[in-house]
């Protein structure tokens, strides 16, 4: 009945002025900071354990803010992308160098796009399919399965397609060997006894170590992808440059090297723009458990 009701009120956003859609979104993102105290919380548990004191208080409850609207704003472009046009979505987005891609494939070389929860992720996804490759991406399995349906239905509007998380390995090579593209998120917790251990925005973590493994076996290309946006409006995708991983006979050191590589990328995008970044989330349980205990 619940779910009935949310595509119900879907069908009437839809039809209302877009600027009147994102109010509600933003005004939904304002009340959800006030209420939600756990989420609140975690946004400036994280916020003091990555900078301590070089933000200040209200340098860090704007960006704690600015999560909960960002979050709000992708469950928009969810809604949105379910509704839109390729030709609709490309006046919204801007690609900056494709030329990286391009030339992985030129080489005969499959791409694994690796990327962060930063700024507008659901539209950058949905972007990359319209007008580079269809990927496959990786994601993890929600308990409500009615809007899993509709965000997995949501994520292939531009030919994506998705691949549940547990026992991920094996598609992945597959879909690698057939040079398709798959997209892999890297600043998410992990199992502790997975991964390798890198330097990430000054912490010691373990991140995952799947696309450095990847590419180093079937000598696929890792493309770091993002997107941003000035106004909330126009974005751009940006691709940056390839992240080679060195072949040696260290497996493991190789390996380690290009994750961290990646560690690297990320937490300069972040450092240079901290408020895109989706703080609200427990980074970092898995290695420093006691920050979230209060």
């Amino acid at each position: 009945m619940g779910f009935k009701l949310f595509l119900l009120l879907e069908k009437f956003l839809m039809l209302l002025p877009k600027q009147a859609r994102k109010s509600f979104f933003v005004f939904l993102a304002a009340i959800a900071y006030h209420i939600s105290s756990r989420y609140r919380n975690i946004g400036f548990i994280n916020l003091d354990f990555v900078f301590g004191d070089e933000l200040s208080k209200e340098q860090k409850k704007e960006i704690v803010k600015y999560s909960f609207r960002n979050l709000l704003l992708n469950f928009l472009h969810l809604m949105e992308i379910r509704h839109i046009s390729k030709d609709e979505l490309g006046k919204k987005v801007t690609i900056k160098n494709i030329e990286a891609v391009q030339k992985a494939h030129q080489d005969g070389r499959a791409v694994i796009y690796v990327t962060p929860h930063y700024c507008a992720w659901e539209l950058g996804a949905s972007a990359i399919g319209a007008f580079v490759e269809p990927i496959y991406a990786v994601f993890k399995k929600m308990k409500n399965r009615d809007y899993q349906e509709w965000m997995l239905e949501s994520r292939a509007s531009f030919g994506n397609k998705s691949l549940e998380k547990s026992n991920v390995i094996k598609p992945l090579i597959n879909i690698i060997k057939k040079g398709s593209g798959c997209g892999i998120v890297i600043d998410t917790g992990i199992n502790p006894r997975e991964g390798v251990k890198v330097d990430f925005i000054g912490k010691e973590i373990k991140q995952t170590s799947t696309p450095a493994y990847l590419a180093r076996k079937y000598n696929a290309a890792i493309i770091p992808v993002t997107i941003t946006t000035d106004d909330e409006e126009n974005y751009t995708l940006i691709f940056f440059d390839e992240i080679h991983v060195e072949k040696t006979d260290n497996e493991k050191e190789d390996i380690q090297k290009a994750t961290q590589l990646q560690a690297d990328w990320l937490t300069k995008l972040i450092s240079d723009e901290p408020k895109f970044w989706f703080w609200i989330h427990r980074r970092f349980k898995s290695d420093y458990p006691q920050i979230y205990k209060n």
